[in-house]
């Protein structure tokens, strides 16, 4: 039986609990809350953190909105959905630190229904979460990909592979030729398994990512740095912003909604550079980035030496 208002429950909670765990790691700043309705139909509630001691910026966004249509780029590839109703629930998040060598997080879990009188409904579950460092280290990438394949035994073996590869080939900046980061988890449309299955992985993967990200948070917040590794965040930084406006789903199905633009693009950073075909230089860090994490990796076959700072 499908049970909306338990997933609404779980997403509010959600947000809660990753909220008050980012902002018991900064230890200074707290989330502000924006609570919004939709004119269609629904709203949510949109919660920022800015100028924290660990974080530049942080967003932790839940939205519930529902129409009696749905925008081109949810039918495009589903035309049986075309003249249906619908609601879409989830919590999406974007947290940016100051620190350079602390890696950008994302994530988001969502559940979608489209119903029709006299038609049997559409629903699905989706999500993930992904890893954007700007200056690598292999147990950071070990351990985010053990919390991934942790996330994923409620659906049994084979789960992390697939969506592991499906993270990869998601997050890729196709004008780039390069992924957005070191992956993690995606999924979507997922239904098959039932609804209390799908739900249950969906719970796993919003409870796992926490357990991914803080850890590393806290290894690498106050590892020093200078200029260079500041000015270079910010440069990577135009890559996380490219494939948001260019290519993600989420943002492209809010605008064409008509969601609320202010949470739709509370994922961007507040700084950012772009340059005119910018190279590493041979050999230093920067370089490290591009060939030896920016390329997919089985991440579980790696021995970490331990902390490379």
């Amino acid at each position: 039986m499908i049970d909306i208002n338990a997933v609404k429950n779980y997403l509010l909670t959600l947000q809660d609990n990753i909220c008050d765990g980012i902002a018991n790691a900064d230890g200074e700043a707290t989330f502000a809350e924006d609570a919004w309705e939709r004119e269609a139909g629904g709203g949510g509630r949109t919660r920022v953190l800015t100028d924290g001691a660990v974080f530049e910026q942080g967003g932790v966004n839940f939205s519930h909105v529902f129409g009696a249509g749905l925008p081109p780029s949810a039918t495009a590839a589903r035309p049986e959905l075309a003249g249906r109703s619908f609601q879409a629930l989830g919590v999406s998040l974007v947290i940016h630190p100051h620190n350079p060598y602390v890696p950008t997080s994302h994530a988001n879990v969502r559940f979608f229904i489209a119903e029709k009188e006299g038609a049997d409904p559409v629903w699905w579950f989706g999500g993930g979460f992904d890893l954007t460092p700007y200056y690598g280290f292999e147990e950071d990438c070990v351990h985010w990909h053990e919390q991934s394949r942790q996330a994923c035994e409620v659906l049994g073996e084979g789960a992390y592979d697939k969506y592991k590869k499906w993270c990869d080939e998601y997050f890729f900046i196709k004008h780039r030729n390069e992924p957005r980061g070191i992956g993690g988890l995606f999924f979507d449309d997922l239904n098959e398994p039932g609804f209390e299955q799908s739900f249950a992985f969906m719970r796993s993967v919003g409870d796992h990512y926490l357990k991914a990200y803080l850890p590393i948070v806290e290894r690498r917040k106050d590892h020093a740095y200078e200029e260079r590794q500041r000015d270079f965040q910010l440069y990577r930084r135009g890559r996380y912003v490219e494939f948001n406006l260019v290519y993600d789903r989420g943002t492209l199905f809010g605008l064409q909604s008509g969601g609320r633009t202010e949470s739709i693009l509370m994922s961007l950073p507040p700084l950012v550079k772009w340059r005119y075909n910018w190279q590493p230089e041979a050999g230093s860090e920067e370089a490290k980035l591009y060939e030896q994490f920016l390329k997919p990796h089985d991440w579980l076959g790696v021995s970490p030496t331990g902390d490379e700072s």
